[in-house]
Protein backbone atom coordinates (compact mmCIF):
# COMPACT_ATOMS: atom_id res chain seq x y z
CA UNK A 1 0.00 0.00 0.00
CA UNK A 2 2.83 2.06 0.93
CA UNK A 3 4.78 1.86 -2.39
CA UNK A 4 1.70 2.57 -4.20
CA UNK A 5 0.47 5.58 -2.35
CA UNK A 6 4.26 7.60 -3.44
CA UNK A 7 4.50 5.18 -6.56
CA UNK A 8 8.37 6.21 -8.05
CA UNK A 9 9.04 8.85 -5.90
CA UNK A 10 12.33 7.27 -4.48
CA UNK A 11 13.48 7.68 -7.99
CA UNK A 12 12.75 10.59 -8.67
CA UNK A 13 14.57 12.28 -5.52
CA UNK A 14 17.00 10.22 -6.27
CA UNK A 15 17.22 11.80 -9.54
CA UNK A 16 17.62 15.20 -7.91
CA UNK A 17 19.78 14.36 -5.44
CA UNK A 18 22.47 12.32 -7.14
CA UNK A 19 22.24 14.11 -10.54
CA UNK A 20 20.45 17.41 -11.07
CA UNK A 21 21.37 19.04 -8.06
CA UNK A 22 25.29 18.29 -8.20
CA UNK A 23 25.59 19.45 -11.66
CA UNK A 24 23.73 22.83 -10.76
CA UNK A 25 25.64 23.06 -7.73
CA UNK A 26 28.84 22.20 -9.74
CA UNK A 27 27.54 24.95 -11.84
CA UNK A 28 27.42 27.80 -9.20
CA UNK A 29 30.99 27.27 -8.01
CA UNK A 30 32.24 27.60 -11.61
CA UNK A 31 29.72 30.68 -12.60
CA UNK A 32 32.41 32.92 -13.42
CA UNK A 33 34.06 31.18 -15.87
CA UNK A 34 30.87 29.33 -17.43
CA UNK A 35 27.85 31.31 -16.75
CA UNK A 36 25.07 28.96 -18.23
CA UNK A 37 22.86 26.20 -17.16
CA UNK A 38 21.09 25.07 -20.41
CA UNK A 39 23.52 22.93 -21.39
CA UNK A 40 22.93 20.99 -17.85
CA UNK A 41 18.92 21.12 -18.20
CA UNK A 42 19.02 20.38 -22.29
CA UNK A 43 20.72 17.15 -20.62
CA UNK A 44 18.70 15.73 -17.50
CA UNK A 45 15.12 17.49 -18.90
CA UNK A 46 14.28 14.43 -20.63
CA UNK A 47 14.70 12.21 -17.28
CA UNK A 48 11.80 14.76 -15.65
CA UNK A 49 9.38 12.55 -17.68
CA UNK A 50 9.67 10.58 -15.08
CA UNK A 51 7.36 12.81 -12.69
CA UNK A 52 4.37 11.15 -15.64
CA UNK A 53 4.13 8.25 -13.52
CA UNK A 54 3.66 10.01 -10.07
CA UNK A 55 1.10 12.59 -11.31
CA UNK A 56 -0.72 9.85 -13.39
CA UNK A 57 -0.92 7.58 -9.74
CA UNK A 58 -1.85 10.97 -7.90
CA UNK A 59 -5.58 10.52 -7.82
CA UNK A 60 -5.06 6.75 -7.12
CA UNK A 61 -2.83 7.57 -4.41
CA UNK A 62 -5.27 10.22 -2.63
CA UNK A 63 -8.06 7.78 -2.79
CA UNK A 64 -5.34 4.95 -0.85
CA UNK A 65 -4.47 7.68 2.14
CA UNK A 66 -8.33 8.18 2.23
CA UNK A 67 -9.57 4.83 2.19
CA UNK A 68 -6.68 3.71 4.75
CA UNK A 69 -7.13 6.86 7.35
CA UNK A 70 -10.51 6.10 7.48
CA UNK A 71 -10.20 2.02 7.63
CA UNK A 72 -7.47 2.06 10.01
CA UNK A 73 -6.93 3.99 13.55
CA UNK A 74 -2.89 2.98 13.28
CA UNK A 75 -2.35 4.19 9.61
CA UNK A 76 -4.60 7.32 10.91
CA UNK A 77 -2.20 8.22 14.30
CA UNK A 78 1.06 7.34 12.52
CA UNK A 79 0.28 10.15 9.48
CA UNK A 80 -0.86 12.28 12.37
CA UNK A 81 2.38 12.00 14.70
CA UNK A 82 4.02 12.86 11.65
CA UNK A 83 2.00 15.69 10.61
CA UNK A 84 2.39 17.09 14.02
CA UNK A 85 6.54 17.08 13.39
CA UNK A 86 8.25 20.68 13.11
CA UNK A 87 10.07 19.49 9.78
CA UNK A 88 6.44 19.22 7.84
CA UNK A 89 5.52 22.97 8.69
CA UNK A 90 1.86 22.09 9.86
CA UNK A 91 0.74 20.93 6.30
CA UNK A 92 -1.33 17.90 5.44
CA UNK A 93 0.37 14.33 4.33
CA UNK A 94 -1.76 15.39 1.17
CA UNK A 95 -0.27 18.91 0.98
CA UNK A 96 3.13 17.51 1.14
CA UNK A 97 2.13 14.80 -1.43
CA UNK A 98 1.16 17.76 -3.98
CA UNK A 99 4.97 19.24 -3.90
CA UNK A 100 6.23 16.44 -6.57
CA UNK A 101 3.15 17.92 -8.81
CA UNK A 102 3.95 20.78 -8.35
CA UNK A 103 7.70 21.00 -8.96
CA UNK A 104 8.07 20.68 -13.22
CA UNK A 105 5.13 23.74 -13.57
CA UNK A 106 7.95 25.45 -11.11
CA UNK A 107 10.47 24.45 -13.40
CA UNK A 108 8.49 25.64 -16.30
CA UNK A 109 8.33 28.55 -14.65
CA UNK A 110 11.68 29.68 -13.61
CA UNK A 111 12.88 28.85 -16.62
CA UNK A 112 10.64 30.90 -18.39
CA UNK A 113 12.03 33.75 -16.56
CA UNK A 114 15.29 32.85 -17.04
CA UNK A 115 15.02 33.27 -20.69
CA UNK A 116 13.13 36.47 -20.55
CA UNK A 117 16.19 38.01 -18.71
CA UNK A 118 18.26 36.47 -21.36
CA UNK A 119 19.94 38.01 -24.29
CA UNK A 120 19.16 36.63 -27.43
CA UNK A 121 22.35 36.12 -28.98
CA UNK A 122 23.73 34.38 -25.28
CA UNK A 123 25.49 31.08 -26.15
CA UNK A 124 22.92 29.77 -23.63
CA UNK A 125 19.69 30.58 -25.57
CA UNK A 126 19.46 27.71 -27.95
CA UNK A 127 20.41 25.17 -24.81
CA UNK A 128 17.83 27.19 -22.58
CA UNK A 129 15.23 27.43 -25.10
CA UNK A 130 15.33 23.25 -25.45
CA UNK A 131 15.16 22.67 -22.24
CA UNK A 132 11.79 24.97 -21.59
CA UNK A 133 10.66 22.83 -24.50
CA UNK A 134 11.02 19.25 -22.95
CA UNK A 135 9.93 20.77 -19.36
CA UNK A 136 6.77 22.00 -21.08
CA UNK A 137 5.74 18.58 -22.32
CA UNK A 138 6.27 17.27 -19.05
CA UNK A 139 4.35 20.09 -17.25
CA UNK A 140 0.98 19.62 -18.97
CA UNK A 141 0.98 16.21 -17.86
CA UNK A 142 1.05 18.15 -13.79
CA UNK A 143 -1.51 20.78 -14.28
CA UNK A 144 -4.73 18.37 -14.25
CA UNK A 145 -3.55 16.86 -11.05
CA UNK A 146 -2.91 20.66 -9.56
CA UNK A 147 -6.60 21.68 -10.71
CA UNK A 148 -7.85 18.69 -8.17
CA UNK A 149 -5.33 19.17 -5.84
CA UNK A 150 -6.46 23.23 -5.56
CA UNK A 151 -9.99 22.36 -5.32
CA UNK A 152 -9.26 19.65 -2.70
CA UNK A 153 -7.30 22.14 -0.49
CA UNK A 154 -10.34 24.52 -1.17
CA UNK A 155 -12.98 21.70 0.30
CA UNK A 156 -10.29 21.40 3.71
CA UNK A 157 -10.93 24.81 4.46
CA UNK A 158 -14.98 25.03 4.02
CA UNK A 159 -14.61 21.37 5.89
CA UNK A 160 -13.15 23.71 9.07
CA UNK A 161 -15.13 26.71 8.19
CA UNK A 162 -18.17 23.68 9.07
CA UNK A 163 -16.35 22.63 12.16
CA UNK A 164 -15.19 19.42 10.79
CA UNK A 165 -19.15 18.22 11.35
CA UNK A 166 -19.77 17.42 7.17
CA UNK A 167 -18.04 14.65 5.55
CA UNK A 168 -17.68 16.96 2.07
CA UNK A 169 -14.04 16.39 1.67
CA UNK A 170 -14.41 13.68 -1.31
CA UNK A 171 -12.37 14.27 -4.65
CA UNK A 172 -15.79 13.78 -6.22
CA UNK A 173 -16.42 16.85 -4.79
CA UNK A 174 -16.76 20.37 -6.06
CA UNK A 175 -17.22 23.47 -4.88
CA UNK A 176 -19.05 25.71 -7.16
CA UNK A 177 -19.55 29.03 -5.81
CA UNK A 178 -20.42 30.12 -1.87
CA UNK A 179 -21.39 33.83 -0.11
CA UNK A 180 -23.96 35.51 2.10
CA UNK A 181 -27.49 35.82 1.68
CA UNK A 182 -30.80 36.62 3.21
CA UNK A 183 -33.34 34.40 3.91
CA UNK A 184 -37.39 35.28 4.65
CA UNK A 185 -38.88 34.16 7.41
CA UNK A 186 -42.45 32.98 6.48
CA UNK A 187 -43.50 33.71 10.28
CA UNK A 188 -42.14 37.58 10.90
CA UNK A 189 -41.39 40.09 8.18
CA UNK A 190 -37.41 40.11 9.17
CA UNK A 191 -34.58 38.92 6.92
CA UNK A 192 -31.64 36.52 8.84
CA UNK A 193 -28.54 36.52 7.76
CA UNK A 194 -27.31 32.83 6.18
CA UNK A 195 -24.34 31.40 4.20
CA UNK A 196 -24.41 29.12 1.22
CA UNK A 197 -21.91 26.72 -0.26
CA UNK A 198 -23.13 25.28 -3.23
CA UNK A 199 -20.96 22.52 -4.52
CA UNK A 200 -21.68 20.21 -7.75
CA UNK A 201 -24.25 17.37 -5.78
CA UNK A 202 -25.63 19.88 -2.75
CA UNK A 203 -26.34 23.25 -1.54
CA UNK A 204 -25.30 23.77 2.41
CA UNK A 205 -27.41 26.06 4.03
CA UNK A 206 -25.59 27.41 7.02
CA UNK A 207 -26.08 30.01 10.03
CA UNK A 208 -22.71 31.82 10.97
CA UNK A 209 -21.95 31.19 14.54
CA UNK A 210 -19.35 33.15 16.51
CA UNK A 211 -15.65 32.54 16.54
CA UNK A 212 -12.21 34.30 17.31
CA UNK A 213 -10.44 32.55 14.49
CA UNK A 214 -11.94 32.78 11.21
CA UNK A 215 -14.99 32.65 9.74
CA UNK A 216 -17.10 29.21 11.11
CA UNK A 217 -20.72 28.38 10.41
CA UNK A 218 -23.09 25.38 10.87
CA UNK A 219 -24.93 23.44 8.50
CA UNK A 220 -28.97 24.34 8.96
CA UNK A 221 -29.64 22.66 6.11
CA UNK A 222 -28.24 19.94 3.24
CA UNK A 223 -30.48 20.34 0.29
CA UNK A 224 -29.76 17.98 -2.85
CA UNK A 225 -29.24 19.03 -6.29
CA UNK A 226 -31.19 15.67 -7.56
CA UNK A 227 -34.63 17.45 -8.03
CA UNK A 228 -34.08 20.70 -6.87
CA UNK A 229 -35.93 23.78 -8.78
CA UNK A 230 -35.29 27.43 -9.11
CA UNK A 231 -38.02 29.97 -8.92
CA UNK A 232 -37.27 33.60 -9.40
CA UNK A 233 -40.01 35.50 -7.12
CA UNK A 234 -40.93 39.21 -6.88
CA UNK A 235 -41.82 40.78 -3.89
CA UNK A 236 -41.87 44.55 -3.51
CA UNK A 237 -40.73 44.70 0.11
CA UNK A 238 -38.00 42.58 -0.41
CA UNK A 239 -36.02 42.69 -4.15
CA UNK A 240 -33.58 40.69 -5.40
CA UNK A 241 -35.81 37.42 -4.16
CA UNK A 242 -35.28 33.92 -5.56
CA UNK A 243 -36.60 30.29 -4.43
CA UNK A 244 -34.79 27.32 -4.12
CA UNK A 245 -37.15 24.00 -3.92
CA UNK A 246 -35.73 21.10 -2.80
CA UNK A 247 -36.73 17.57 -1.55
CA UNK A 248 -35.55 18.25 1.94
CA UNK A 249 -36.85 21.77 2.02
CA UNK A 250 -38.14 25.20 -0.02
CA UNK A 251 -35.97 28.19 0.76
CA UNK A 252 -37.01 31.45 0.05
CA UNK A 253 -33.43 34.23 -0.52
CA UNK A 254 -32.79 37.22 -1.19
CA UNK A 255 -29.60 38.52 -2.33
CA UNK A 256 -27.41 41.79 -2.20
CA UNK A 257 -28.10 42.93 -5.53
CA UNK A 258 -30.00 41.84 -8.67
CA UNK A 259 -26.29 40.64 -10.43
CA UNK A 260 -25.88 38.85 -7.64
CA UNK A 261 -29.14 37.25 -7.34
CA UNK A 262 -28.27 36.73 -11.50
CA UNK A 263 -25.29 34.65 -10.11
CA UNK A 264 -26.68 32.54 -7.96
CA UNK A 265 -29.56 31.54 -10.26
CA UNK A 266 -27.51 30.80 -13.06
CA UNK A 267 -25.10 29.29 -10.75
CA UNK A 268 -27.46 26.48 -9.20
CA UNK A 269 -29.34 26.34 -12.88
CA UNK A 270 -26.09 25.15 -14.55
CA UNK A 271 -25.37 23.01 -11.07
CA UNK A 272 -28.17 21.14 -11.80
CA UNK A 273 -28.32 20.55 -15.94
CA UNK A 274 -25.03 19.55 -15.01
CA UNK A 275 -25.89 16.81 -12.44
CA UNK A 276 -29.00 15.63 -14.53
CA UNK A 277 -26.69 15.44 -17.57
CA UNK A 278 -24.05 13.27 -15.44
CA UNK A 279 -26.60 11.08 -14.40
CA UNK A 280 -28.34 10.51 -17.07
CA UNK A 281 -25.07 9.59 -18.79
CA UNK A 282 -24.22 7.57 -15.59
CA UNK A 283 -27.27 5.46 -15.56
CA UNK A 284 -27.19 4.84 -19.39
CA UNK A 285 -23.84 3.46 -18.78
CA UNK A 286 -24.60 1.34 -16.27
CA UNK A 287 -27.64 0.03 -17.45
CA UNK A 288 -25.51 -1.00 -20.87
CA UNK A 289 -23.52 -2.44 -18.31
CA UNK A 290 -25.43 -4.49 -16.76
CA UNK A 291 -26.74 -5.68 -20.02
CA UNK A 292 -23.80 -6.53 -21.91
CA UNK A 293 -21.48 -7.79 -18.67
CA UNK A 294 -21.10 -11.12 -19.59
CA UNK A 295 -21.43 -14.21 -17.25
CA UNK A 296 -18.32 -15.85 -17.11
CA UNK A 297 -19.42 -18.74 -15.34
CA UNK A 298 -22.53 -20.86 -16.66
CA UNK A 299 -25.43 -22.13 -14.61
CA UNK A 300 -24.19 -25.70 -14.98
CA UNK A 301 -20.30 -24.43 -13.82
CA UNK A 302 -21.54 -22.70 -10.84
CA UNK A 303 -19.20 -23.72 -7.60
CA UNK A 304 -16.94 -25.83 -10.49
CA UNK A 305 -15.33 -23.28 -12.17
CA UNK A 306 -13.42 -20.20 -10.32
CA UNK A 307 -15.25 -17.08 -11.81
CA UNK A 308 -13.55 -13.78 -12.66
CA UNK A 309 -14.36 -10.86 -10.21
CA UNK A 310 -15.82 -7.25 -11.51
CA UNK A 311 -13.86 -5.02 -9.86
CA UNK A 312 -14.83 -2.96 -6.46
CA UNK A 313 -14.40 0.69 -8.92
CA UNK A 314 -16.40 -1.04 -11.61
CA UNK A 315 -19.91 -1.02 -9.97
CA UNK A 316 -21.80 1.50 -7.87
CA UNK A 317 -24.58 -0.28 -6.71
CA UNK A 318 -25.03 -3.98 -5.47
CA UNK A 319 -25.72 -6.07 -9.01
CA UNK A 320 -28.42 -8.08 -7.19
CA UNK A 321 -30.72 -5.55 -5.33
CA UNK A 322 -29.48 -2.08 -7.06
CA UNK A 323 -29.12 -0.33 -3.58
CA UNK A 324 -26.04 1.58 -3.88
CA UNK A 325 -23.13 1.40 -1.82
CA UNK A 326 -21.61 2.71 0.75
CA UNK A 327 -19.03 3.09 3.45
CA UNK A 328 -20.61 1.83 6.38
CA UNK A 329 -23.92 0.37 5.82
CA UNK A 330 -23.70 -0.99 2.76
CA UNK A 331 -20.10 -2.77 1.66
CA UNK A 332 -18.85 -4.51 -1.59
CA UNK A 333 -18.59 -8.30 -1.27
CA UNK A 334 -17.69 -10.89 -3.78
CA UNK A 335 -19.80 -13.67 -4.66
CA UNK A 336 -17.35 -16.70 -4.63
CA UNK A 337 -19.84 -18.45 -7.74
CA UNK A 338 -20.28 -15.71 -9.85
CA UNK A 339 -17.95 -13.04 -9.12
CA UNK A 340 -20.53 -10.12 -8.86
CA UNK A 341 -20.30 -7.49 -6.45
CA UNK A 342 -23.16 -7.23 -4.16
CA UNK A 343 -24.57 -6.17 -0.96
CA UNK A 344 -23.58 -7.56 2.65
CA UNK A 345 -27.82 -8.92 2.52
CA UNK A 346 -27.30 -10.47 -0.70
CA UNK A 347 -24.14 -12.16 0.18
CA UNK A 348 -25.31 -13.76 3.33
CA UNK A 349 -25.46 -17.31 2.07
CA UNK A 350 -22.69 -19.76 2.07
CA UNK A 351 -22.34 -23.09 -0.24
CA UNK A 352 -19.93 -25.61 -0.95
CA UNK A 353 -17.99 -24.71 -4.02
CA UNK A 354 -16.24 -27.63 -5.82
CA UNK A 355 -13.47 -25.48 -7.11
CA UNK A 356 -12.41 -24.39 -3.66
CA UNK A 357 -12.21 -28.32 -2.64
CA UNK A 358 -15.93 -28.29 -1.53
CA UNK A 359 -15.31 -25.86 1.20
CA UNK A 360 -18.07 -23.51 2.53
CA UNK A 361 -17.75 -20.06 0.85
CA UNK A 362 -19.80 -17.01 0.94
CA UNK A 363 -22.04 -16.65 -2.03
CA UNK A 364 -24.84 -14.91 -3.08
CA UNK A 365 -29.02 -15.91 -3.10
CA UNK A 366 -28.98 -16.68 -7.22
CA UNK A 367 -25.97 -18.67 -6.75
CA UNK A 368 -26.98 -20.32 -3.57
CA UNK A 369 -30.26 -21.38 -4.77
CA UNK A 370 -29.03 -22.73 -7.82
CA UNK A 371 -26.07 -24.65 -6.32
CA UNK A 372 -27.93 -25.91 -3.41
CA UNK A 373 -31.56 -26.88 -6.16
CA UNK A 374 -33.73 -24.91 -3.97
CA UNK A 375 -36.27 -22.45 -4.98
CA UNK A 376 -37.21 -18.98 -3.04
CA UNK A 377 -39.98 -20.99 -1.04
CA UNK A 378 -38.32 -23.76 -0.39
CA UNK A 379 -35.23 -21.27 1.49
CA UNK A 380 -38.32 -19.42 3.07
CA UNK A 381 -38.94 -23.15 4.81
CA UNK A 382 -35.30 -23.31 5.48
CA UNK A 383 -35.21 -19.81 7.47
CA UNK A 384 -35.47 -19.62 11.05
CA UNK A 385 -38.24 -18.74 12.94
CA UNK A 386 -36.58 -15.00 13.92
CA UNK A 387 -35.79 -14.18 10.44
CA UNK A 388 -39.30 -15.18 9.28
CA UNK A 389 -41.03 -13.15 11.52
CA UNK A 390 -38.69 -9.78 11.45
CA UNK A 391 -38.49 -10.29 7.92
CA UNK A 392 -40.89 -7.24 7.57
CA UNK A 393 -39.05 -4.85 9.50
CA UNK A 394 -35.49 -6.81 7.92
CA UNK A 395 -36.22 -6.31 4.18
CA UNK A 396 -36.11 -2.16 5.08
CA UNK A 397 -32.94 -1.70 7.82
CA UNK A 398 -30.16 0.12 8.13
CA UNK A 399 -28.42 -3.42 9.53
CA UNK A 400 -29.81 -6.40 10.92
CA UNK A 401 -28.19 -10.09 11.87
CA UNK A 402 -27.78 -12.57 14.75
CA UNK A 403 -26.30 -11.17 17.43
CA UNK A 404 -25.60 -12.92 21.41
CA UNK A 405 -27.09 -10.85 24.13
CA UNK A 406 -26.70 -11.52 27.93
CA UNK A 407 -28.84 -10.73 30.81
CA UNK A 408 -27.65 -10.71 34.80
CA UNK A 409 -27.68 -14.11 35.64
CA UNK A 410 -28.88 -15.56 32.63
CA UNK A 411 -26.53 -17.45 29.85
CA UNK A 412 -25.98 -15.82 26.33
CA UNK A 413 -28.99 -15.55 24.13
CA UNK A 414 -28.95 -15.60 20.42
CA UNK A 415 -31.39 -12.60 19.10
CA UNK A 416 -32.00 -11.88 14.93
CA UNK A 417 -31.45 -7.73 15.44
CA UNK A 418 -32.73 -4.87 13.49
CA UNK A 419 -32.42 -1.32 13.10
CA UNK A 420 -34.87 0.60 10.87
CA UNK A 421 -34.34 2.57 8.08
CA UNK A 422 -37.19 4.70 8.70
CA UNK A 423 -37.62 4.81 12.51
CA UNK A 424 -35.59 6.70 16.00
CA UNK A 425 -32.34 4.97 16.26
CA UNK A 426 -34.17 1.86 17.71
CA UNK A 427 -32.81 -1.91 18.37
CA UNK A 428 -35.38 -4.48 17.44
CA UNK A 429 -34.81 -7.85 18.98
CA UNK A 430 -36.42 -10.40 18.04
CA UNK A 431 -36.10 -13.90 20.60
CA UNK A 432 -37.44 -17.20 20.29
CA UNK A 433 -39.88 -19.61 21.01
CA UNK A 434 -42.29 -16.79 21.92
CA UNK A 435 -40.97 -14.43 19.04
CA UNK A 436 -41.55 -11.60 21.44
CA UNK A 437 -39.95 -7.80 20.08
CA UNK A 438 -37.65 -5.66 22.78
CA UNK A 439 -37.30 -2.05 21.49
CA UNK A 440 -34.14 -0.62 23.00
CA UNK A 441 -33.62 3.21 22.19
Amino acid sequence: VVNKIFSNISSINAFHSKFLLPELEKRMQEWAETPRIGDILQKLAPFLKMYGEYVKNFDNAMELVKMWTERSPLFKSIIQDIQTQKVCGSLTLQHHMLEPVQRIPRYEMLLKDYLRKLPQDSPDWKDAEKSLEIISTAASHSNSAIRKMENLKKLLEVYEMLGEEEDIVNPSNELIKEGQILKLAARNTSAQERYLFLFNNMLLYCVPKFSLVGSKYSVRTRVGIDGMKIIETHNEEYPCTFQVSGKERTLELQASSEQDKEEWIKALQNTIEAFQQRNETFRNAIAKEYEDMPIEVSKAELGKRAPRWIRDNEVTMCMKCKEPFNALTRRRHHCRACGHVVCWKCSDYKAQLEYDGNKLNKVCKDCYQIIRGCTDSEEKKKRGILEIESAEVSGNSVICSFLQYMEKSKPWQKAWCVIPKHEALVLYMYGAPQVCSEEIV
